[in-house]
């Protein structure tokens, strides 16, 4: 099996050409949002028939996630592009964990769209709770957990584990929640327990301009937005002293934060 090469920025694609960049106004944002719902839950529901009556596999299902992700950018007239701070490759055999910040709901289409791969989400409970996205995202293998339930959290663990075991690289926002003002939030332990416990490498990534098109604040949609996503280096837990270790989530910190273009 190759490796999966990381495509730099100028060979990302491009979802669509910017309308323009004013704010987008109410009529439009709401049919943005009304398509991008639609979407999400036809998708959604044909990915729980398919894997729960058809016994769909991943070769069916992670297709979709990407174009879910891809029709959500579209909808919205955003462009984006990737910047990787070093060249890098997804090797057969290791784990992977992705970190990044998180500014907007719309984090989440712009990481499953650009990150090259099998990628799945450990997302906080409520998520799965909205009636049949929620449904939709465990029938594709994304991972609820509960953080206020630290036995709930350790089982969203193990089965992020099992994953991985199987060649699926796990995303998750250590700050728990989006950020209200672009500033990166305390980091939570449970990812780095995850890459501790199954010696994986960290990418960090730093994602920059969602939250000018889905503000933390509502739901409004803005359309003809510029975004990128700026790959860290990987960091391989397993070459990593004790204390290293524990110096992650302050190293992690920093990463993200210049990233995220929070710092220089």
């Amino acid at each position: 099996m190759n490796d999966k090469k990381i495509p730099s920025a100028e060979h990302i694609k491009r979802p669509s050409e910017s309308l323009n960049n004013e704010e987008t106004n109410s009529l439009a944002s709401t049919v943005i949002l009304l398509r991008s719902i639609w979407c999400t839950l036809w998708l959604s529901f044909l990915t729980m028939v398919d894997v729960s009556l058809r016994k769909a596999g991943r070769e069916v299902i992670s297709p979709r996630v990407k174009l879910w992700a891809q029709r959500l950018l579209k909808y919205a007239h955003v462009n984006y592009v990737v910047h990787n701070e070093k060249p890098w490759s997804i090797e057969p055999g290791r784990r992977y964990v992705l970190m990044s910040n998180h500014r907007s709901y719309f984090d989440i289409p712009l990481v499953l769209a650009a990150i090259p791969g099998t990628v799945r989400m450990i997302g906080k409970q409520e998520l799965f709770k909205v009636p049949i996205w929620g449904q939709g995202m465990i029938a594709a293998e994304f991972v609820p957990i509960d953080r206020n339930d630290p036995k709930n959290s350790m089982k969203s663990l193990a089965r992020a584990k099992e994953l991985m075991e199987n060649g699926v690289l796990i995303w998750l926002a250590p700050e728990g929640t989006r950020s209200p003002d672009g500033r990166m939030q305390p980091l939570r332990k449970g990812g780095f327990l995850l890459a501790r416990q199954t010696d994986a490498v960290i990418i960090p990534i730093g994602l920059r301009g969602t939250e000018t098109v889905m503000p933390p604040s509502g739901f409004k949609i803005n359309s003809g937005k510029h975004l990128s996503v700026h790959v860290g280096t990987p960091i391989d837990t397993a070459l990593l002293s004790r204390s290293e270790k524990r110096e992650l989530p302050l190293r992690i910190t920093e990463d993200l934060k210049k990233l995220s273009g929070e710092i220089a």
